[in-house]
């Protein structure tokens, strides 16, 4: 995982009122932007409070946007399908500018099927009227004439479009992305299929990826983002109650979006939701064995479905920096930037935990 970009995932979830929910995961954020976090990310989900509590993430992000100076800033998604794309272009392009150019854009089709019935859409028609919706959005950040020559968008984008993400579950998206030269969002878990119950996550998305790869138009460079589900605390023991709580909590939810949950068992269930929990010793050696990792460019870490009380996110996110990113082979922001300025001298070499 050497020289990977660190982010911090978050579908507001803190158990308080919506209003408290905002503050603390912009708290959230700028603790992971104090501790080198090169980017951060939020969800958009509509209605249902126990998914996620953010419908409107980008006035969200543009809050943030005036709270931070360097962290990256992302949506992880906005779904296109219920969205104008028209005014998607031209929020995203304000944040973009007040953030210092610091968007990133994740797209994706959306899933949950009630939520399609309140803006008047078919659930099985999402996909195409994702691909009909992005080329408005493309069209709209490219300048292009919208219904009128006098109506081209303004402020101009600039070069938000080379920094739009696609979320997928299967191959078949993948290869769409890759020859749309977008980035590539990997799942942090997904439903394994009938056939093969005992598939790694690993096993599941390294066919994604080479789809991805093999699809991607030449001159551009990949962009591959995993999410895992990781929350670390001091102890093994600490953590594991967290997630004996958190995962317990979520189980009926997941069963309803279609896991096979055969070993409800607390291992059972860190191992079948791809979570990886426990003392920095322990979630180092999970995510060492995670094979996408070294593939991936950016991997971006989120405590659910654990969901622990604020001030142990707050922990796990110093602890993931301090410990766990640069067992793995990450580096804070400021000395990869050091290490890239002219040396006039010798200068002391740097330390960092081993490798795993």
């Amino acid at each position: 995982m050497s020289a990977k970009r660190l982010g911090f995932f978050t579908r507001l979830l803190d158990d308080a009122p919506a209003g408290e929910r905002y503050r603390l995961a912009a708290e959230q954020i700028l603790h992971a932007e104090k501790h080198g976090f090169d980017s951060a990310w939020v969800a958009q989900h509509h209605f249902h409070r126990d998914e996620g509590g953010l419908p409107s993430p980008l006035p969200f992000l543009a809050y943030v946007a005036a709270r931070t100076s360097r962290i990256r800033l992302g949506t992880g998604i906005i779904i296109l399908p219920m969205e104008d794309p028209v005014r998607t272009a031209e929020d995203t392009v304000v944040v973009d500018l007040l953030s210092g150019g610091r968007l990133e854009v994740g797209l994706g089709t959306g899933a949950t099927p009630e939520t399609f019935l309140a803006f008047g859409l078919d659930k099985e028609e999402r996909t195409e009227i994702f691909a009909q919706k992005l080329e408005r959005l493309l069209a709209a950040w490219r300048g292009t004439a919208l219904g009128h020559d006098r109506n081209r968008l303004f402020p101009e984008a600039g070069t938000l479009a080379d920094r739009v993400w696609h979320a997928t579950f299967s191959a078949a998206g993948a290869e769409r992305i890759g020859k749309a030269g977008a980035g590539l969002m990997l799942s942090r878990t997904q439903p394994r299929s009938p056939d093969n119950p005992q598939a790694t996550l690993p096993e599941i998305q390294h066919p994604i990826i080479d789809a991805y790869l093999a699809n991607l138009p030449k001159g551009i460079a990949p962009r591959i983002m995993a999410s895992r589900s990781l929350f670390v605390a001091e102890s093994r023991q600490e953590a594991l109650k967290q997630a004996e709580r958190g995962l317990n909590r979520v189980l009926d939810r997941f069963i309803a979006s279609g896991h096979q949950i055969a070993d409800r068992s607390l291992l059972g269930l860190i191992r079948t939701l791809d979570t990886h929990v426990g003392a920095p010793e322990d979630v180092i050696a999970s995510l060492a064995a995670d094979t996408v990792l070294p593939r991936v460019t950016d991997i971006v870490f989120q405590v659910h479905s654990v969901d622990p009380p604020h001030p142990l996110i707050l922990r796990s996110i110093e602890l993931t920096a301090q410990a766990v990113a640069p067992a793995l082979g990450w580096r804070p922001h400021d000395l990869l930037a050091r290490d890239s300025e002219p040396q006039r001298e010798p200068v002391a070499p740097l330390t960092h935990p081993a490798h795993v």
